[in-house]
């Protein structure tokens, strides 16, 4: 097998899994077009790798009790110097001990003049101005340099809820593009 077809093959896998995990290797093979060794041995080698991080679902969060997901825009780029990020990521940790949070994701970054994103869920408004209490009390965060986005989770009119499908198939999508033009 070629390394062309063996890398189209990993991302065929990649992309089933991320529509639906929870299907045999078997299943898996049957929809890549694979032997069920195949997708077993290819499996073990991606999760070794750290391609494959976990398994998980997606739950429907307003089912949950949460109403309010909000993403806190933290700090200014130029404050994230290594030893403020280290002592706010201990003190994250320790807060996170005493009280589990609902972050989906805290990373750094760039963009709209802030250096960090944390997106979390929330069961009611009441609960959202208790975490932004929380935040603004961690080392390093600077109450004025954060803004915040909310999303409604009961609205029925959003565009595209947090699913891998889409990501899945643009990812296919994209490979096959690549693959055409490589051909031509």
């Amino acid at each position: 097998m070629s390394q062309r077809s063996y890398k189209d093959m990993e991302l065929r896998l990649i992309s089933e899994l991320m529509k639906n995990s929870r299907r045999s290797d078997r299943e898996l093979a049957r929809a890549i077009g694979a032997s069920q060794p195949t997708v077993s041995r290819l499996m073990r080698k991606l999760e070794k790798e750290g391609v494959i991080k976990e398994y998980t679902i997606i739950p429907d969060f307003r089912k949950l009790g949460y109403e309010i997901m909000a993403f806190h825009f933290l700090g200014k780029p130029e404050t994230h110097v290594e030893e403020k990020r280290e002592v706010l990521r201990k003190g994250a940790l320790e807060l996170e001990k005493k009280t589990p949070q609902s972050n989906i994701m805290v990373v750094d970054g760039q963009g709209l003049g802030k250096g960090r994103v944390v997106i979390n869920l929330y069961k009611n408004y009441g609960e959202y101005v208790k975490g932004l209490e929380t935040i603004r009390s961690l080392p390093n965060v600077e109450a004025d340099a954060m803004d915040g986005f909310l999303v409604d989770l009961a609205d029925e009119t959003q565009f595209r809820v947090l699913s891998m499908k889409a990501l899945a198939q643009h990812l296919l999508s994209s490979e096959t593009s690549k693959s055409k033009r490589a051909k031509t």
